[in-house]
């Protein structure tokens, strides 16, 4: 895997990945999703109850029904709120889609309703990987689904909190792709590796009481495309040009609204969150806690590869007056720095957020076991998945297990206080 300098704007720091993630300021317009998805051939089959997906015909996608890796049996929350402003958006264990369409300048159709409670669904077949009209692959077959877990989805105790983490982190396969960057055929990701990028960024949302997100073919697509055209230039680039190896208009489209990284889709999750090298804007940290967020597209060129997660354009609407990073309750020490490269939070620094509440005013205050802790607090820019934000940095100290930490935000126009339980979730 390459070592690159994540550059964004004046930010740098040595990772295993570069990221970069898109800034869209209040006012100014958004890229679009370009055309609306057409049917070509029939809709994949819905499954209920874990059953296998249905593979879809002629790049016809299926939609498979809501994915969750939670949730005494019943499938997980893949619901999402429409409407809301456009942003970035984070994908978890939203709904797993059945036959996701090909990478054909026309996108398989829609499937079936969503499947039914009980069990994590299978995918279905995706639509090939045509370059004219529509895909001519048939999908292929989806997995059985496995059983539903004993989780609960609205534990947020520690017990409950470290459950769904270590559950949720148990497959971090990246999967394998079947592209090609010689003859540029963007392929596909293998459904595994697709599903374990989702159910990471929902795990994320769910620990900051954020609802779950799903993906959409065409963002898929986009997406993918992408991801191929990062990887064929060695190179990232919000706006690639058309001299770039493998550019199409899907690719480019893709690129402009996505957080990308020459890393691949799974382990970029984690990169993200934690955001080193964008201390000034914590934008991918920010855009996957957006209220905006969803529906997204993924797409990876696998293990050694670039992966992009599309996200502009949401139509979610959580409504949260204020986010934090860590959350209020009982958060998990190992996301403190959940992956071996990217730095920590007390590296790069927590982060609040807000849509509404201007806290550039704000007075930051962190108290554990009674005794201050210090910060030093750097007003972050609007346009990265909310219109204010925070960075508050530990000066001087860790985030430890077992502590509380008491956080309190004076002089806005709305106070904030919160306390974040950090608890031991190593099994």
């Amino acid at each position: 895997m390459r070592t690159m300098v994540i550059p964004v704007r004046t930010g740098t720091l040595a990772l295993v990945a570069v990221m970069t993630a898109c800034s869209t300021e209040s006012g100014d317009a958004l890229p679009g999703v370009g055309g609306s998805t057409t049917s070509s051939g029939g809709a994949g089959a819905a499954t209920a109850s874990g059953g296998a997906g249905a593979a879809t015909a002629s790049g016809g996608a299926g939609s498979s029904g809501a994915a969750g890796s939670s949730l005494s049996g019943a499938a997980g929350s893949g619901a999402l709120a429409s409407g809301g402003s456009a942003g970035m958006t984070a994908g978890g264990a939203g709904a797993g889609e059945g036959g996701r369409a090909g990478m054909s300048p026309v996108s398989g159709g829609n499937g079936g309703a969503p499947a039914g409670n009980g069990g994590r669904p299978g995918s279905g077949g995706r639509a090939g990987g045509a370059t004219g009209g529509a895909a001519s692959t048939a999908g292929r077959a989806g997995g059985a689904g496995a059983g539903g877990t004993s989780l609960d989805p609205g534990d947020h105790s520690a017990p409950g909190t470290c459950a769904r983490w270590n559950a949720d982190r148990a497959d971090m396969s990246e999967g394998t792709w079947d592209g090609d960057v010689a003859s540029c055929a963007a392929g596909m990701i293998s459904t595994n590796a697709h599903d374990n990028a989702l159910r990471l960024y929902n795990l994320y949302r769910w620990l900051a009481d954020l609802p779950a997100v799903t993906t959409d073919p065409e963002r898929d697509s986009k997406a993918q495309a992408c991801a191929l055209l990062m990887t064929a230039n060695d190179d990232l680039s919000h706006d690639p040009p058309m001299d770039w190896t493998c550019w199409t208009q899907a690719a480019h489209d893709g690129a402009s609204s996505s957080n990308i990284s020459s890393g691949p889709g799974v382990s970029s999750v984690d990169l993200y969150m934690v955001d080193g090298g964008n201390e000034d804007t914590l934008g991918h940290r920010r855009w996957i806690l957006s209220n905006s967020l969803g529906p997204i597209g993924l797409g990876s060129t696998g293990p050694m590869g670039s992966s992009c997660m599309q996200n502009l354009n949401g139509t979610g609407k959580a409504g949260k007056t204020w986010l934090a990073w860590p959350p209020p309750g009982p958060f998990p020490a190992e996301a403190v720095k959940p992956g071996r490269f990217g730095g920590s939070l007390d590296d790069v620094g927590w982060s609040i957020q807000s849509d509404s509440i201007d806290l550039g005013a704000g007075t930051v205050t962190i108290t554990s076991g009674g005794e201050d802790r210090p910060v030093v607090v750097t007003e972050l820019p609007g346009g990265y998945g909310s219109r204010y934000a925070l960075n508050i940095q530990p000066d001087g100290w860790t985030t430890t297990a077992g502590q509380t930490y008491a956080v309190s935000v004076s002089g806005t126009s709305t106070s904030i206080s919160y306390e974040v339980e950090v608890v031991d979730c190593s099994e």
